[in-house]
């Protein structure tokens, strides 16, 4: 198996961690990377796994989604009270992100999720998504990688 990887760095959001019994129950941002590791059996013409050139797609979905947006958990009791923020105010106050888990481990997970089927479309299903690692202001980090492939 050939793989390859590509992170994108510094990408500032805020998570809000509504069971955590400290100050991570508040709102509050970081500097967020993603590292992206593909793979595959074999190469495409140019000799690589992925085609960077090609990744514009995930790019604008993470600019999109997560650039400067508050991630929350779907469980939070909090939720709908804080999306009502943006109605209430009569604009936009924050970009709103919702996910299952927002620890790094649960967004790893989600952004498997996300990214795994896009690539497989970008390369017409020759290449795949091995693991995704996320860091959190270059001190932390958690990696989600399936059991199986």
């Amino acid at each position: 198996m050939f793989t390859c990887q590509k992170t994108y760095s510094d990408i500032p959001f805020a998570h809000r961690q509504h069971r955590h019994d400290g100050h991570c129950a508040q709102i509050h941002g970081h500097n967020w990377s993603f590292t992206f590791v593909f793979g595959c059996a074999s190469l495409d013409a140019c000799g690589f796994v992925v085609d960077f050139g090609n990744l514009k797609p995930l790019r604008e979905w993470i600019d999109q989604n997560l650039d400067h947006a508050c991630v929350f958990n779907r469980d939070d009791p909090l939720l709908d009270e804080i999306l009502k923020i943006n109605d209430t105010a009569g604009c936009r106050i924050y970009k709103p992100y919702i996910v299952d888990q927002c620890s790094s481990e649960g967004l790893a997970k989600h952004m498997f999720d996300v990214v795994d089927p896009m690539i497989q479309e970008i390369t017409s299903e020759r290449a795949f998504l091995i693991s995704v690692v996320v860091t959190e202001d270059t001190r932390n980090s958690a990696t989600y990688k399936p059991v199986e492939r």
